[in-house]
């Protein structure tokens, strides 16, 4: 599948270090973003490794009889691996990362997360949220117990309730969906979507004049002309 394919992390404005990581397999199809979490540089070593164990086991296969079944055991091995350094190295007991994570095949997605990482679909100019935080207002709000608006003000916003590396399992949720083309794919740590509105969002991805490469240029900017408060990382892929 010919794809446009784009991606760009940033440290943001506040912090001193990037505890994001992603990788890009075009060939596979595969695309993931990790948002590490830890203190010194645990965060750090959690996203990479996580990244690094995904793109092991999915930028190499290309026709697995089951692909939901295939990212699932990748992620849980890499849950695995985050969770057995941490475990060796007392200086990075407790970390963790998000993770998101896109596979595309012929005219299917899967669609895969961990945490509070998020993946969007914009299409035909709607722009539309594809995965459910693993996050405490998140599941505040889809319990009827808080607003999205009050969940913006929360001074627990940043609580995730499922991460990779933090526990010695975890399950991630994966959706699959069929892709149409002009589908324009995204993939975010929250340092993007703290900073700017899912309707801002939109607006910046509806300018088709601009390749996906300067799109998300756009989405660094702008996060970081927001605040910059945090990491910000971006994948773009479009369907052709």
């Amino acid at each position: 599948m010919l794809m446009q394919v784009a991606g760009l992390t940033d440290v943001g404005r506040v912090r001193s270090a990037n505890e994001d990581a992603y990788g890009l397999c075009p060939e596979a199809g595969f695309f993931v973003v990790c948002d590490g979490m830890g203190g010194a540089a645990a965060g750090e070593v959690a996203s990479h490794t996580a990244v690094d164990a995904v793109m092991e086991g999915l930028c190499n296969t290309h026709s697995p009889e089951d692909l939901r079944q295939t990212i699932e055991s990748n992620i849980i091995a890499a849950n695995q691996r985050v969770f057995a350094h941490a475990e060796r190295e007392a200086s990075l007991h407790g970390m963790g990362t998000t993770l998101v994570a896109l596979l595309l095949r012929d005219s299917r997605v899967w669609i895969a997360h961990v945490g509070d990482s998020r993946c969007y679909r914009f299409r035909a100019g709607a722009l539309e949220r594809m995965t459910q935080d693993h996050s405490l207002v998140d599941e505040q709000v889809r319990l009827g117990q808080m607003t999205a608006a009050e969940a913006e003000m929360s001074p627990f916003r940043n609580v995730i309730t499922r991460a990779i590396g933090t526990r010695e399992t975890v399950m991630p949720d994966i959706e699959e969906r069929t892709t149409e083309s002009d589908d324009l794919f995204l993939l975010c740590s929250d340092g993007l979507t703290k900073e700017l509105s899912e309707a801002r969002i939109a607006k910046i991805l509806g300018e088709n004049s601009a390749d996906v490469q300067t799109l998300c240029e756009r989405l660094i900017e702008e996060a970081n002309a927001a605040g910059g408060s945090d990491n910000i990382t971006a994948i773009l892929v479009k369907i052709p």
